[in-house]
C-alpha cells in the first residue's frame, strides 16, 4: 500500500476487479478515486470484494462514489433494494407532504445503509433541479416543479443519508431541469437571463448550500445570457456565485468531463484545468479510459495541490455497523417496507 495524499481525479475501473491499468491509473498522484458504475457490479460478494481492492490501493484510501438516486439512475440492483424515482416521492408529498418527506429521508437512509456496508463513501445525489417538463435526461429524477417541494424533499433526503454518515452531494448547480438537450450527447443552452434562473431554479441551493450538503456538482450547460461558459467552467457561477454570494465551503465535483457538453472546453487535459481554474475541487472523467490517463499525467504538476481534510472529509463517517442493521432490522428495515408500500402504489407508466 502506497503512501500519498489525495489527489484531484475521481475516475472509473474497467470491471469486476481491478485490471492492472486501473491499479496504475488508481496509484497516480493525481487520483482522489473511482466512481462505480453498473458493469462493476455482479453481486454483493464480488462489490465488496472490489471495493476492498481499491481501499487497500494506497493510504489514505481513495474515496468510492457512485451515482445512486434511484429510480433510472440506481447502479446496483439485485441484491439491494430498489429505490423509486424522486419523482414518486414528489407525488406522494403532494398527497400528504409529511408522507412525502417521511419516504425522502426513507430513501436516503436505505442508499446510505447498503452502500455503507461495502465501505462506499458517497453517492452523487440528490438532484436538486426544478423540473420545467421539457427535459427528458432529468425528467423523474426531479423531485418536482415546485420549488418548496424540491427544498423540503431534498432536505430530508440529505439528513437522511447524513444520519446514517454519508455526504450529499447537490447537483446539478444553478439547475438543469429547463434545458431539453441531453449533456451526455450535445451541448445543452439555457437561453434565460440571470434574474429567472435565480428566481426558480437556484432557490434549492441557496436553501440547502449553507448547511448540509458536502459537495455540489455543476451543469454542462451554457447560461448564455449569464456566461459564455458552461456552469462546470465558469468562475462567475462557482466562485461568485457559489462560494461568495450563496457561501458554499463543500466540494465541488465537475459533472464527466468526458461528456459532450463539455467539449467545448478543449480536449481532456484542457477541460480539467479549466475546470479547476473555474473553481471546481475534483473532476470527473468516465468511460474515456485515454482521456483518463492523459489528464492524470497533465495534473501532476504544476495543479495546486487541494487540503487533504477537505476531500476526506467526503468520507463515510459510520462503521460497518450498517451491517448489523441490515441484518437484525432497525430503522433501515422500517424504512426499507415504506418505501416497498410506495413503489407499490406507484401509477404504471402508459404504454
Amino acid at each position: 500500500m502506497k503512501q500519498m495524499p489525495p489527489g484531484r481525479v475521481m475516475v472509473d475501473v474497467e470491471g469486476l476487479e481491478l485490471t492492472a491499468r486501473d491499479q496504475r491509473r488508481l496509484e497516480h498522484p493525481s487520483c482522489a478515486g473511482v466512481i462505480l458504475f453498473s458493469r462493476n457490479y455482479h453481486n454483493p460478494q464480488q462489490l465488496r470484494s472490489l471495493c476492498d481492492q481499491v481501499r487497500a490501493v494506497r493510504d489514505p484510501a481513495l474515496l468510492i462514489a457512485v451515482d445512486y438516486e434511484g429510480g433510472r439512475v440506481q447502479r446496483f440492483r439485485d441484491g439491494f433494494t430498489e429505490i423509486p424515482a424522486m419523482r414518486t416521492i414528489g407525488a406522494l408529498w403532494d398527497k400528504d407532504k409529511q408522507q412525502g418527506v417521511l419516504a425522502a429521508d426513507d430513501a436516503a437512509r436505505v442508499i446510505a445503509t447498503e452502500l455503507g456496508v461495502y465501505g462506499i463513501d458517497f453517492s452523487f445525489a440528490p438532484v436538486l433541479d426544478i423540473d420545467h417538463g421539457c427535459s427528458a435526461v432529468i425528467g423523474d429524477r426531479a423531485f418536482h416543479s415546485s420549488c418548496e417541494a424540491v427544498i423540503k424533499l431534498a432536505d430530508a433526503f440529505i439528513r437522511g443519508l447524513n444520519a446514517c454518515g454519508m455526504i450529499a452531494v447537490g447537483k446539478h448547480f444553478p439547475g438543469h431541469g429547463a434545458v431539453a438537450a441531453d449533456t451526455h450527447h450535445r451541448i445543452a443552452v439555457d437561453h434565460r437571463a440571470y434574474a429567472d434562473i435565480e428566481r426558480v431554479d437556484l432557490q434549492p441551493f441557496v436553501a440547502l448550500c449553507r448547511g448540509a450538503l458536502g459537495g455540489i456538482m455543476p451543469a454542462h450547460v451554457v447560461y448564455e445570457k449569464v456566461d459564455p461558459q458552461p456552469a462546470g467552467f465558469s468562475k462567475f457561477w462557482l466562485q461568485e456565485i457559489l462560494r461568495d454570494r450563496l457561501g458554499f465551503g463543500g466540494v465541488v465535483f465537475s459533472d464527466d468531463l468526458s461528456m459532450r457538453g463539455a467539449s467545448g472546453a478543449g480536449d481532456a487535459p484542457a477541460r480539467a484545468r479549466a475546470a479547476m481554474a473555474a473553481g471546481c475541487d475534483v473532476v470527473l472523467v468516465c468511460n474515456a479510459p485515454d482521456d483518463a490517463d492523459a489528464i492524470l499525467d497533465a495534473l501532476a504538476s504544476p495543479v495546486p495541490a487541494l487540503d487533504p481534510t477537505r476531500i476526506l472529509a467526503l468520507r463515510r463517517r459510520t462503521d460497518v455497523t450498517q451491517q448489523q442493521d441490515v441484518d437484525q432490522g432497525g430503522a433501515y428495515q422500517r424504512a426499507k417496507a415504506r418505501l416497498a408500500g410506495i413503489r407499490a402504489e406507484a401509477p404504471k407508466p402508459v404504454a
